[in-house]
């Protein structure tokens, strides 16, 4: 994974220093290999700095993005 996303300003940000960045977040979800063998499950996506989230069973709701350190934190958390 590389270290940084490409941000650029949103085309809704105002024309002085107000603005909003965005990035392209490129994830192909997968099934958590934590997950249970019903259609409730967890879906994971590596990111460019990190990883996301998403619930499968609403998937257009959004994902919630880690950045790589808090990430790795989680997993070793986790898997204690």
């Amino acid at each position: 994974m590389t270290d940084q996303m490409m941000w650029r300003k949103s085309s809704y940000s105002g024309v002085n220093n107000d603005c909003v960045e965005v990035a392209h977040i490129p994830a192909g979800f997968r099934k958590s290999s934590y997950s249970g063998h019903d259609q409730n499950c967890v879906e994971v996506a590596d990111l460019p700095c990190g990883a996301a989230v998403r619930d499968s069973k609403n998937p257009a709701k959004g994902h919630f993005p880690f950045p790589a350190a808090e990430w790795s934190a989680f997993l070793r958390t986790a898997l204690r």
